[in-house]
């Protein structure tokens, strides 16, 4: 069974950065494409950023482009989420998933979602 443990969010002011992580486990975790997804209050999960088995990024939402960096370490099943200049529209639960490789929506995501890391930005 597939699980994923979300780590590293936090309160910080807009301008500042945070360092997601993603533990998962019951998967082989360098077979699959992973990917960031987040949900703001009061919205739907929209996709943040994915990243292929291999470690190269193929998709980056356009608000977050030039902040914010995705990679994985396959040695240590974990996936990353760098986020600088971060800004109050941040604001959000964010959730990693592993992906069918196809575009970098949440319904391409596998598996149950996991309780996700809430960042608050404020301004």
């Amino acid at each position: 069974q597939v699980q994923v443990v979300e780590s590293g969010g936090g309160l910080v002011q807009a301008g500042g950065s945070l360092r997601l992580s993603c533990a998962a486990s019951g998967l082989l975790f360098r077979a699959y494409h992973m990917g960031w997804f987040r949900q703001a209050p009061g919205k739907e999960r929209e996709e943040v950023s994915c990243i292929s088995f291999n470690g190269i990024p193929t998709y980056y939402r356009d608000s977050v482009k030039g902040r914010f960096t995705i990679s994985r370490s396959n040695a240590e099943n974990t996936l990353y989420l760098q986020m600088n200049n971060l800004r109050p529209e941040d604001t959000a639960t964010y959730f990693c998933a592993a992906t069918n490789g196809g575009d970098c929506v949440p319904l391409n995501a596998l598996g149950a979602w996991g309780q996700g890391t809430l960042v608050t930005v404020s301004s």
